[in-house]
């Protein structure tokens, strides 16, 4: 994963309310959470949402997906997993490392 992508995503979870948008996507799973259920949740007024969700999808921590006049938005676990492994891959200075980057969410 190049340095910009990281950069990118570790931007738009640097903000309280893009972070518990994505942490309940996370939490909701595949079946993802359309923005009147996020809303619902996070208390934000629709535009707010709305804008957030725009800044995630543009890291590419989240997808989109229309489904009848409903939109759904899910957390993306194949960029998450490679933003955690990028983090990690270096720990532990070369030493055996007690935490295997690629397992960290495999439940995902």
């Amino acid at each position: 994963m190049e340095d910009k992508y990281v950069i990118n995503a570790l931007a738009a979870l640097a903000q309280t309310s893009r972070l518990r948008i994505f942490r309940a996507l996370v939490v909701k799973g595949n079946e993802g959470l359309t923005p009147a259920q996020l809303a619902d949740m996070t208390g934000m007024p629709a535009n707010t949402l709305s804008f957030h969700l725009k800044e995630l999808m543009h890291a590419d921590l989240i997808s989109q997906e229309r489904s009848g006049r409903n939109l759904i938005y899910r957390a993306q676990y194949d960029r998450m997993n490679a933003v955690l492994t990028y983090l990690s891959q270096n720990c532990c200075q070369g030493q055996t490392c007690e935490v295997v980057p690629e397992a960290v969410c495999q439940t995902c």
